[in-house]
């Protein structure tokens, strides 16, 4: 990668912005004295969500979405400039006694170091190792889909769409006894992902009819279409996918009506009404967290790149992501040894 020297002043950090719809840039930032109720986090790792941060790289954020799209950190307003990302995984610099170097994870943008409340912030296990916890905030949002599916006990569930999220729902609801689970993807290198995680997989055209549930997580209209054709008789489509400012068209004719199908949309905006009066997030992402000591799950992280390649990487993920699930953005301590590398077009 083309770039040039820098020096990065102790209170300063560097930042992936999103300069211009499929275009991003590192810039400098400067880092606020931390308050008594807050802590600075020197980043290590951090996570790409593929699907969502490719839509909002490529500026397909719709206008009545934006304010509901917004992530908990982010700065600058859609489509851009914009500071975009929820997947940090870090060590605190500064902070209380209980959290001076702990390994902590946050729903903050791809940055070198940065400042956010203590109560931000989600411990990381001992078990888990910090280049697994990036999938943290994937692993929430597959577990609110399957709150929203609500299987039961030997059901038979569908998972159309092999990507990160349909892979840790698939992942899941194994877990549930008697379950059947059949990840269906037209690309046939995630029988091999499927294999890792211990659920069964199959193309579109030789997929089982007749599920008890199918979770949909595709974000393609011909997957939500065979998610209505293999459901079963008075079945639920969980549709998990986002399709940004994309019009994608529902078939209802058929046997939709004569098997009396349910469509349910899954956000993890909200934790859904059956959990909501013991659960919040807060307590929904330690069990996600919880749940990454299994290795298996790093057969989801597909690649790995420095931090400083974040515009490259990113508008190749958005053009032609091909096998990509994860892609992990690994930090080096640069701020500490007193210099970095910036991208062209960095300020």
């Amino acid at each position: 990668m083309n770039g040039y020297c820098i020096s990065v002043a102790a209170d300063q950090a560097r930042a992936f912005w999103i300069a211009e719809p499929g275009r991003g840039e590192i810039r400098l930032e400067r880092l606020p004295d931390p308050a008594p109720h807050e802590i600075l986090v020197r980043a290590r790792f951090s996570g790409i969500s593929r699907g969502t941060e490719a839509l909002v790289f490529a500026g397909h954020v719709p206008a009545s979405q934006r304010e509901r799209m917004r992530a908990p950190f982010q700065i600058g307003d859609f489509p851009a400039p914009i500071k975009y990302g929820y997947a940090s995984v870090g060590q605190v610099e500064r902070g209380p006694r209980d959290l001076q170097d702990r390994t902590v994870f946050a729903l903050y943008p791809h940055q070198t170091r940065f400042v956010l409340p203590a109560a931000a912030v989600h411990l990381v296990p001992e078990g888990v190792p910090p280049e697994r916890a990036v999938l943290a905030a994937n692993l929430e949002t597959a577990i609110n889909g399957l709150w929203d599916a609500r299987p039961h006990v030997g059901d038979r569930i569908a998972v159309v769409g092999g990507g990160t999220v349909g892979c840790l729902v698939a992942w899941l609801a194994r877990q549930l006894p008697g379950a059947e689970v059949e990840l269906i993807d037209t690309n046939p290198s995630r029988a091999a992902v499927a294999r890792a995680l211990g659920v069964a997989f199959a193309s579109p055209a030789v997929a089982r009819s007749g599920a008890d549930v199918v979770i949909h997580a595709s974000g393609s209209a011909a997957g939500l279409e065979l998610a209505l054709n293999i459901a079963g008789f008075e079945a639920t489509v969980v549709e998990m996918s986002w399709y940004g400012d994309r019009v994608v068209p529902l078939s209802l004719g058929e046997n939709f009506h004569a098997r009396r199908l349910t469509v349910r949309s899954s956000q993890v905006g909200t934790v859904p009404e059956a959990q909501r009066a013991r659960w919040d997030s807060r307590r929904r992402m330690t069990l996600a967290l919880t749940m990454l000591a299994d290795p298996a799950l790093d057969v989801l992280i597909t690649g790995e790149s420095a931090f400083d390649a974040m515009p490259e990487v990113m508008a190749r993920l958005a053009a032609a992501p091909g096998d990509t699930l994860c892609h992990r953005i690994r930090y080096e301590p640069v701020d500490a040894r007193g210099s970095g590398v910036l991208g062209n077009g960095a300020l």
